[in-house]
């Protein structure tokens, strides 16, 4: 089931890293200590491509994001119909299965992952509204109209990932927001280190209702309970298959199903199609988007340092 070793894609310039199998990533890392409650992850992708380029892929989200987007021609399929965007903010929800997305040109990115409940906490904003949605503009207001002009090319993708996560400091100061439920931050660390776990077992591990885990999830992910597990084994799944995971978690992974029509089952439902048709083609933005969360996983279940070499990468390029 392990990913194929592919050459470098030709017209495609990374600048943010580059995964063993020849795929740009992005520098993606904690926030500051201060910022930790509200946000999961500050994420610069950093890639060049070809005016004519194009890449047809797509992303699922386990969490919603802001995104500023740095140049390009991008379209979305979204629950609300097909959207279109260029070199600007927009807000991302998370994912009850893989939204189709395409992008003509420059792939390069800046964004901001809230951790489930953060949202609410900052913007009065439930998940159930947010689900397989994308919103145009910055409801934060951290870099004004003309966001792009923020990231100029001469600023290294660190100080991009500064700019950006500066803004949303100075926004959360602002704010004074209350911090996210910690039943659903225990839910999110559940999700990553047992996704098989029982909800009613979570629940009685937490000392609460199941019809109080219920409630809860659904407000801070806009899915239940099972739905939030369920859709963790295949993203780590999927991130085993485009090469973007621990390989020596690649048993532990497909033991999480009873064989392999379930596997397959499973993870049609959030992809579409077979485990072995999505190992065949080169995923360039669905790839970025898991190796975020790829990485988030191993630093939260602290089996990896926060700026060590993750096992995918090619050579020290992190």
């Amino acid at each position: 089931m392990r990913a194929l070793l592919k050459e470098p894609i030709e017209g495609v310039e990374g600048h943010s890293g580059m995964s063993r199998t020849g795929m740009p990533l992005s520098l993606n890392r904690p926030p500051s200590a201060d910022l930790d409650p509200w946000i999961a992850r500050i994420v610069v992708a950093r890639v060049e491509a070809d005016p004519d380029f194009e890449t047809i892929c797509g992303l699922c989200n386990d969490i919603a994001f802001l995104r500023i987007l740095i140049g390009g021609r991008w379209h979305a399929e979204t629950r609300d119909g097909p959207l279109r965007f260029d070199s600007e903010p927009i807000l991302v929800g998370p994912h009850s299965k893989l939204l189709p997305v395409q992008c003509s040109g420059s792939l390069s990115t800046v964004g901001i992952g809230f951790r489930p409940g953060a949202l609410r906490c900052l913007l009065g904003r439930d998940m159930p509204d947010l689900v397989d949605r994308i919103e145009y503009g910055d409801p934060f207001g951290l870099l004004g109209e003309d966001a792009a002009s923020h990231f100029a090319q001469d600023l290294s993708v660190e100080e991009w990932a500064s700019v950006i996560e500066d803004g949303i400091r100075a926004f959360i100061k602002r704010a004074t927001p209350k911090i996210p439920d910690p039943l659903s931050t225990a839910f999110e660390h559940a999700s990553f280190a047992d996704p098989n776990i029982a909800p009613g077992d979570f629940a009685a591990m937490h000392g609460v209702s199941r019809r109080t885990l219920e409630r809860t999830v659904r407000r801070d992910y806009g899915l239940t309970p099972r739905t939030v597990l369920r859709r963790a084994r295949s993203l780590d799944l999927a991130a085993q298959l485009l090469g973007v995971a621990d390989d020596e978690e690649e048993s532990e992974f497909l033991a999480r199903y009873f064989d392999q029509s379930h596997r397959i089952k499973e993870f049609q439902r959030f992809f579409g199609i077979t485990p072995e048709a999505f190992r065949s083609k080169r995923r360039v933005l669905l790839t970025i988007n898991l190796e975020t969360r790829a990485a988030r996983r191993l630093e939260e279940l602290e089996r990896i340092e926060p700026g060590d070499p993750r096992p995918w990468h090619a050579g020290d390029n992190h």
